[in-house]
């Protein structure tokens, strides 16, 4: 092996956290693809392809800034301008729903496609995942967050997720308690952080740096502990009951919201954490994740991020989830590492002109055919090709199918 080869700089290694797929994963990616998106068109959502480049003001607008940190930048050589390869689809749908649609109703569109980020979000994730998404523009009531979560887990189930586990929280409960609190940006921020950590000692030590009163206190301290099945909310309602009207909304919207749940899929296991806000400077309501038991990477997120369009011009309410499709099809069982199983039919490589009506009859009935290129004829390479039947001429100038 050419020593120049070897090592870091090797001309075949990928970057850190970067992957390509090979047959048969590959295959299998693409069906899954092809399953959520037929999913996701039963339930009346658009596909639309939006840029894998665009200009970087356009990828980082309004709430979408916390991606900054996320995108890779480059500048553009025909205009000078400074470019962002996309490293999340749902900005790029709010500005087709924004500036390119116009219609006043509820629009919903769906996606697939390759994003790229500077770093994985977790240890052992990909830089490059390929997202699958659907959003919900013009409607401001539950009901539209409930069919994004059960369009969300028709997408997961089709996919072969057995089991699914819904976290649901909702980021209008800790923005209330820290507005009624009067926190500043930086005390909101820190007292976040913590609350995502759980850590009730910091949680505790903020608030007596910040010096917020008893009764603020005691309700930002109890966001931590509020986590658990369907009586967390019960228990929210009592201990939060001074709060003021927006974190009683949040708290209705989603007992509504678990109740309508249960409705449609009582086999639906539900868990609530009000503590718990992921995405908070993004989204402004409901939000929710979906796991399978045995696996603590999250299958899919979502949530209510309404307003995203005001700087295209347009503001709507709206709300939608997105999924790796890797991962995906990791939980899914379809990734495989050994050889597929042969079902391609060889041909001669002949200048026949009923070998090639036949050879064109067989892929129109939706059958795999091989030419056997000269030099690479015979049973072996057939087999190596993915090949368990060959045509054969039988004599009366006919071509059947027999097998290898």
């Amino acid at each position: 092996m050419n020593d120049k080869l070897v090592g870091k700089n090797s001309p075949w290694l990928l970057p850190d956290a970067v992957e390509e797929l090979l047959p048969p994963a590959a295959k299998a990616l693409e069906a899954l693809r092809r399953s959520a998106l037929d999913t996701c068109e039963r339930w009346g959502y658009a596909l639309i392809m939006p840029p894998t480049i665009e200009y970087l003001e356009s990828l980082l607008s309004g709430v979408a800034h916390d991606l900054d940190l996320q995108t890779f930048k480059l500048t553009d050589q025909l205009s000078g301008r400074t470019m962002g390869v996309r490293a999340d689809i749902t900005p790029q749908a709010a500005r087709i729903d924004a500036h390119q649609l116009s219609g006043d109703g509820p629009v919903r569109l769906c996606y697939a496609g390759s994003v790229l980020r500077t770093r994985p979000d977790t240890p052992q994730g990909t830089r490059n995942p390929l997202q699958l998404g659907a959003e919900l523009y013009g409607h401001a009531g539950i009901e539209s967050d409930v069919e994004v979560i059960l369009l969300m887990t028709d997408v997961l189930y089709a996919a072969g997720a057995k089991t699914l586990h819904l976290d649901l929280g909702h980021v209008g409960i800790y923005r209330g308690l820290a507005l009624a609190a009067g926190l500043s940006d930086e005390a909101e921020a820190a007292l976040w952080d913590a609350l995502q950590r759980k850590a009730t000692r910091d949680i505790d030590a903020l608030l007596d740096a910040y010096a917020v009163g008893s009764q603020h206190r005691e309700h930002l301290a109890a966001l931590a502990q509020l986590s658990g099945g369907i009586e967390v909310l019960d228990e929210a309602r009592e201990r939060l009951s001074s709060a003021d009207a927006s974190v009683q909304a949040a708290l209705s919207a989603l007992s509504a919201i678990a109740e309508s749940l249960q409705r449609s899929q009582p086999d639906l296991v539900l868990h609530f954490d009000l503590g718990e806000l992921r995405g908070y400077r993004y989204h402004t309501g409901a939000v929710f994740a979906a796991y399978t038991p045995g696996l603590a990477q999250e299958l899919a997120r979502g949530g209510r991020y309404d307003d995203i369009g005001a700087v295209f011009g347009r503001a709507r309410p709206a709300t939608g989830f997105s999924t790796d499709l890797k991962a995906l099809q990791r939980v899914a069982g379809t990734t495989q590492t050994t050889a597929a199983e042969p079902t391609a039919i060889a041909a001669p490589w002949q200048d026949d002109a009923g070998l090639r009506e036949q050879v064109a009859a067989l892929r129109q009935a939706g059958e795999t055919v091989i030419w056997l290129l000269p030099g690479h004829e015979g049973a072996a390479p057939a087999k190596a090709a993915g090949c368990d039947r060959q045509l054969q001429a039988d004599g009366t100038g006919q071509w059947r199918v027999k097998p290898l």
